[in-house]
């Protein structure tokens, strides 16, 4: 994403300051600005920041409400048995890619057989198998939870995720150093995870009623998985949670396609490097009207 640009105009013989960005929006090339004053402000970086979340939100926002009010009105007209198939169908999507981030050596069609048919997959690892299993189990707990977001839910649904595979992390915070491989970004020390749930769960509690539905979706995936609690299944949780939110708020559910994981990735490490939510909840909003255009129109 191109950054905000400083430009200076002259009026007479004073000087003026403006931020300045150009956006592209379904009536064509736009340019916003935002007053700066007769001199540069100290913390340019985070007015930099802060006018460019603006412009997105002012761009999203309106897309992802037709987005929500379309699989609203779907969802209404759909019979039962249609959605269930619909939900069983993206179930074996998200788990297989999912579980294909984090290194599981099986297919799409080994992963569809496994949990659609009950056909065990051949020659392949005995783990990936129950974690995909398990993971489908999670994901239908997930969908189905009328509890609030907690660390006791979270540490249930890791436990259940992994006590047939890594019994002995299966449900515990870690205490050890971890490392992301090919990862510029390095996880907290285990003495900052435990303050760093709690602060997590904090700032969820302030902002699940405040924040766009669509951008506490991305900021919990990223702040959960920038903490980084588990010994393994980080990423799997984070997005779990990610359609936790989303589900909860009547949105369509989110698939993050193994093809594309090099965009998603580089979103996660500079945003997690640069200490800047915002350039994964804009990769976030682009990534997810993408992938709902079905339910966008012409808005987009």
């Amino acid at each position: 994403m191109t950054m905000a640009t400083i430009r200076k105009k002259l009026v007479g013989t004073k000087e003026y300051y403006y931020l300045q960005h150009t956006v592209r929006t379904p009536k064509g090339v736009e340019t916003k600005e935002k007053y700066l004053g007769t001199q540069i402000p100290a913390n340019i970086e985070k007015l930099k920041r802060d006018f460019l979340a603006q412009i997105y939100k002012e761009r999203w926002y309106p897309v992802l409400e037709k987005i929500r009010a379309s699989y609203s009105k779907e969802r209404l007209t759909m019979p039962k048995s249609a959605f269930e198939k619909q939900i069983r169908s993206f179930s074996v999507k998200f788990t297989y890619d999912t579980n294909r981030i984090e290194g599981s050596k099986l297919t799409y069609r080994e992963t569809a057989d496994l949990l659609e048919r009950g056909l065990t997959p051949r020659a392949k690892p005995l783990d990936d198998i129950k974690e995909a299993e398990a993971h489908e189990k999670v994901f239908y707990e997930v969908l189905e939870c009328e509890k609030e977001l907690s660390l006791q839910l979270v540490l249930h649904w890791h436990k259940k995720l992994f006590e047939g595979t890594k019994a002995d992390i299966a449900g515990k915070v870690r205490e050890h150093q971890v490392a992301i491989s090919g990862s510029r970004f390095m996880p907290p020390s285990p003495v900052e995870v435990q303050p760093m749930l709690r602060e997590f769960f904090r700032w969820y509690n302030r902002n699940k009623t405040t924040l766009h539905p669509v951008e506490l979706a991305a900021s919990v995936h990223l702040k959960f998985v920038t903490i980084h609690p588990f010994a393994d299944g980080n990423g799997r949780i984070s997005r779990l949670l990610m359609n936790f939110v989303l589900q909860k708020h009547g949105f369509p559910l989110l698939n993050i396609p193994y093809v594309n994981r090099a965009g998603y990735y580089s979103a996660l490490e500079r945003a997690q490097v640069k200490k800047n939510s915002n350039i994964f909840v804009q990769w976030f909003f682009k990534k997810y009207v993408k992938e709902q255009k079905v339910y966008a129109g012409d808005r987009l």
